[in-house]
């Protein structure tokens, strides 16, 4: 009989909890899918290309420069709140554009130009917060005495493996809901909701560490 390992099962609803969280990952990923599905499946592959990032800095332990060398942390979270409150202030401005409905053909343009694939990845890269999520994590889902290599890329796999089906289902959802969502009036008002969200999430990036 194959006993059930309680650490993995745990961490994986950890893990879920963490990947499915509101943030701006989800944010930029639902920006995306209201100019196509193909645009926002490739922001949701963008993001789970930063998460292997982190991931991977995590189980190598490279992650704790992160926390010896203070500044390089403010450094990257400054960074990374300034795009999110860039895509944010971007949606805000779109939201005040009078707007038509997007020709299939433009969508499509942009969406092969690979700016979603760039927007997730660089949105989910810049959170300097994510590795250190990951470091301060993966260790307590370690059993004592066994080998932390092996176990720490089984739990970053699984982290990988979530992002992989949450996210670019998050798209398809928004993607199936087009017609409804796509609509001059609706789009004005979710690019208000997400311009306003990744806004504030820029803000507190970019204040928190100015303010510690």
């Amino acid at each position: 009989m194959v006993r059930m390992d309680t650490q993995l099962v745990a961490f994986t609803g950890v893990a879920a909890a963490m990947v499915t969280m509101p943030g701006a990952d989800f944010t930029v990923v639902v920006r995306n899918a209201l100019i196509s599905r193909r645009a926002g499946v490739a922001c949701a592959l963008g993001i789970a290309a930063g998460l292997l990032i982190h991931t991977t800095l995590a189980v190598a332990g490279v992650a704790t420069v992160l926390v010896a060398v203070p500044g390089l942390f403010r450094t990257l979270q400054l960074l990374g709140g300034a795009y999110v409150l860039y895509l944010g202030v971007r949606a805000l401005g779109a939201a005040r554009r009078p707007r038509r409905a997007a020709a299939p053909q433009q969508s499509e343009q942009e969406a092969s130009s690979g700016r979603p694939l760039w927007q997730g990845f660089v949105t989910n890269a810049l959170n300097p917060k994510a590795s250190l999520t990951f470091l301060s994590l993966l260790p307590q889902f370690v059993p004592a005495g066994s080998p932390a290599l092996p176990r720490t890329l089984e739990l970053a796999l699984i982290v990988l493996v979530l992002a992989l089906v949450w996210f670019p289902v998050v798209a398809l959802l928004v993607d199936r809901l087009g017609r409804w969502l796509r609509s001059p009036r609706t789009a004005r008002a979710l690019e208000a909701v997400t311009g306003s969200a990744l806004t504030a999430l820029g803000l507190l990036l970019v204040l928190e560490p100015l303010l510690i």
